[in-house]
């Protein structure tokens, strides 16, 4: 796990918190209340599952994107390094 990638999972966090229905929505796909969330933060499988969660509603990836500055395929590319699945290009 790179920081990079922590620190970018933390900041789609915060994108994600900004608006009640989508971080209900977050909790409610994840399975975590606030303060287990909370609690996790430091795991690599939670901000993984924080990225997972807007590449699976890709209006939420995009936006997301938009609103950090970066790519949609960075943000993917955090989730799959923090998630251990990093790809190879050959």
């Amino acid at each position: 796990m790179r920081d990079s990638d922590a620190a970018l999972a933390l900041q789609a966090l915060g994108w994600i918190l900004s608006d009640e229905p989508r971080a209900e929505r977050l909790l409610g796909m994840t399975g975590l209340a606030p303060d287990d969330l909370r609690a996790s933060l430091d795991s690599p499988a939670t901000l993984a599952a924080i990225l997972a969660f807007l590449a699976a509603h890709e209006p939420d990836l995009l936006a997301c994107a938009n609103a950090l500055d970066v790519g949609p395929d960075v943000l993917i590319a955090a989730a799959e390094r923090l998630d251990g699945n990093q790809r190879i290009d050959l």
